[in-house]
């Protein structure tokens, strides 16, 4: 592989996921964010209170993100190999505390609207 493009990593992530659950959490990260884009507008702001709720759920979404990689990989902690796989890890921590901090303050906005 001498240049790494756009196509390729669509093989290597179906591949590595499956076609069906790839494309399944593309379309669910692409929902979300369309909701979260929803939100933002539909409040035209981003109130503190929900948010700092909503970054209560950040390790769980650290802990679900990197046990749903290690699940999916067939690995576990004793197959970390070297500073690659700690950072590749790291990012894995963050993007599922970020994807669950926006999950939860989705909920939360749209609970608290049904509310009123």
């Amino acid at each position: 592989m001498n240049e790494l493009t756009l196509s390729t990593l669509l093989a290597v992530f179906e591949e590595m996921f499956g076609r069906h659950l790839f494309w399944g959490l593309v379309i669910a990260c692409t929902i979300i964010a369309f909701l979260f884009i929803y939100v933002i507008i539909r409040d035209n702001k981003i109130e503190a209170k929900r948010l700092v709720r909503a970054e209560l759920w950040a390790p769980v979404g650290a802990a679900i993100g990197i046990a749903f990689v290690f699940f999916i990989t067939s690995s576990n902690f004793a197959d970390i190999g070297g500073p690659i796989d700690v950072i590749v890890l790291i990012l894995i921590a963050v993007a599922g505390a970020v994807g669950m901090t926006i999950l939860a303050y989705i909920v939360q906005s749209l609970s608290s609207s049904q509310k009123s």
